[in-house]
């Protein structure tokens, strides 16, 4: 099949898609959730008072046209206004996307060439003490809890040593780098631990495979055999997981946000569960999940780039 034919018809199936996700959305939120009027006027509200805060929300309205409200937004990115600040929500999003990716992005990548080294250098000692070693350390890593890292990164590197800002945000270039070189470090030594394990066990299932002992019946050299052969038999998975956790970024980091006082989308979020501000997180829960679609496709297309043996149907 034509790749732009098949790049078409996997868009096209965006649609059903998103209009499954707005009915998820649609029902967590307007049939589900307690009725967001007492949580904004408190239990001591009068029956009318809710009533005209629901009149003044659009809550009165028949379930199918809050429904349709819900679908217009995911396809025109018109989300309407927050409930607890009254801005538009398109434009808290251009305004909190711009420190979230200078957070995401640096410590995403940084993160993704650290633990693919590291990977490709236990593999190829494998078994050895290196490797033992490794593995230890990502478990290790791994159990700890994410608050523990940020408020002893805090603590220690921030207060003690005084070598990183542990609050704030400055817009502009370069003006905002000394407020997420912590959080981004912080952001690398958390996935460290699980990107690590993953990236080793696919390189170790390939690393197993006939066509490795083939190639060393060959005569052909461990680097040779590594970097030649297994890794590029294992981008698949890899680019699995790489492309599908690029949507989840323009949420950056909910917690390194908002301990760090960033003022990014993963802090507005969390903002919005605190107050119950159900259109911003209606609007951050579609934006999201659209970005995901869209990149399932691309990790689609990516895959017979990278594997000849992959086709297009």
């Amino acid at each position: 099949m034509n790749l732009y034919v098949y790049t078409l018809r996997r868009l096209l199936y965006i649609i059903p898609v998103l209009l499954g996700v707005c009915a998820i959305v649609f029902f967590l939120f307007s049939v589900v959730s307690p009725d967001p009027t007492l949580i904004m006027l408190g239990k001591h509200a009068s029956v009318q008072q809710m009533e005209e805060l629901r009149r003044e929300l659009g809550l009165d309205r028949p379930w199918f046209i809050q429904y349709l409200d819900i679908v217009k937004s995911a396809f025109t990115f018109d989300f309407g206004r927050s409930w607890s600040t009254k801005q538009e929500i398109s434009t808290m999003i251009k305004q909190g996307a711009i420190p979230s990716l200078t957070l995401s992005l640096p410590a995403f990548v940084i993160s993704f060439v650290i633990s693919i080294t590291v990977s490709l250098m236990v593999a190829f000692y494998r078994g050895k003490f290196l490797d033992k070693i490794a593995v230890f350390g990502c478990v290790s890593m791994m159990s700890i809890s994410s608050l523990a890292y940020i408020l002893f990164g805090q603590w220690f590197f921030g207060y003690k040593l005084g070598w990183f800002e542990i609050s704030g945000y400055d817009y502009g270039f370069p003006d905002f780098i000394p407020y997420v070189l912590l959080p981004i470090l912080i952001w690398v030594i958390l996935g460290l631990g699980p990107e690590v394990r993953f990236y080793r066990t696919v390189l170790l299932d390939e690393i197993y495979q006939d066509y490795v002992r083939t190639a060393r019946a060959k005569g052909l050299g461990e680097h040779v055999i590594l970097f030649k052969h297994v890794l590029k038999n294992a981008l698949i998975p890899i680019i699995t997981n790489l492309i599908i956790s690029i949507p989840f970024l323009i949420l950056g980091a909910l917690l390194l946000e908002s301990f760090f006082s960033i003022p990014g989308l993963g802090a507005m979020t969390l903002n919005a569960v605190n107050a119950s501000d159900f259109p911003v997180i209606k609007a951050m829960t579609i934006l999201t999940s659209v970005a995901y679609i869209i990149f399932s496709v691309i990790t689609d297309i990516c895959y017979t780039l990278v594997d000849p043996r992959v086709r297009l149907r």
